[in-house]
């Protein structure tokens, strides 16, 4: 039990708080224009970009159809056009396959569905895509991985306008850098009263408190309770049925609930290259099984 002042209220540190890396409450923050200058903090500190430089926030995909809570397999996906750029944050909780080629699809996409026709190619925006991961992808000790198209030997950039950002919330907590983003990503890895106390008794953002603020008052609804710990069963339950389908393997016509598995991993874009090297099979046994059923 945590206590103030004489007089004041004490304060349990290990209270559970809503966390901002669920899907469901990072957009309830950062996808609403009306905090728009927390998302401008937010993106100005993440990039290391002056803040200065972000005026306008267009959001273009604010809304959380009634379905998504029911999903599996989904990800949060945050588009928003600042000043002529395009930014596009995505949340990913739980570790996948060939992630890195998703995300440079994802950003090829993202770049070209911008030109319109009878455009110029200068016309295209910078595209930077912000990958915020609860796992570690890369082999290092750095959390924060920015990645550009330049010249092998001279290190010359080809272009500005390619930008993909990972941060790695796993490896913030072994940082002595403490770097104005630093404040962010252990907000987002907050998970108790007392994470908020520390984080804001040492931050110098007013937007870190003023969501520290907003995080509090998630927490003591209750209906919002309530979505968080159907939203947290709906993304155990995926972790639980990939990791469960890796270990038991695929064997054709011995085992149940693989083409169901199969079936939702197509109806989420993987293509079936995809699942066979997941499943360390062959695409010919995925097709079979496909098939059959």
């Amino acid at each position: 039990m945590g206590k103030h002042e004489k007089g004041m209220i004490s304060v349990n540190r290990e209270t559970k708080i809503v966390k901002l890396k669920l899907d469901i409450i990072f957009k309830r923050i950062f996808g609403n224009e009306k905090n728009e200058d927390i998302i401008a903090a937010f993106v100005s500190d993440l990039l290391e970009i002056p803040r200065s430089s972000i005026g306008k926030i267009y959001i273009n995909n604010v809304e959380l159809v009634p379905e998504y809570l029911d999903q599996k397999f989904s990800r949060l996906d945050l588009k928003m056009e600042i000043d002529g750029r395009i930014v596009n944050i995505e949340m990913q909780i739980n570790k996948e396959p060939f992630f890195n080629d998703r995300t440079l699809f994802y950003w090829a996409k993202i770049f070209s569905e911008e030109l319109k026709n009878g455009e110029e190619y200068g016309e295209l925006k910078q595209t930077i895509c912000i990958n915020i991961i609860n796992f570690n992808q890369f082999d290092c000790a750095d959390y924060h991985s920015c990645f550009k198209v330049m010249e092998s030997n001279r290190h010359e950039v080809l272009s500005e306008k390619f930008a993909i950002h990972f941060f790695e919330l796993k490896k913030i907590k072994n940082s002595s850098n403490h770097k104005r983003m630093e404040d962010w990503l252990n907000l987002i890895n907050a998970e108790t009263e007392g994470d908020l106390m520390d984080i804001q008794n040492t931050t110098a953002i007013p937007e870190v408190k003023k969501t520290i603020v907003m995080l509090r008052e998630l927490s003591a609804d209750e209906k919002v309770r309530q979505q968080v710990y159907y939203r947290e069963k709906r993304l155990h339950d995926e972790t639980t049925a990939l990791n469960g389908a890796r270990r038991e393997g695929i064997a054709i016509g011995k085992e149940e609930g693989k083409a169901d598995m199969i079936k939702l991993l197509i109806q989420q874009g993987r293509s079936i290259k995809e699942i066979a090297e997941f499943y360390r099979t062959t695409e010919d046994e995925i097709n079979a099984i496909l098939a059959q059923n």
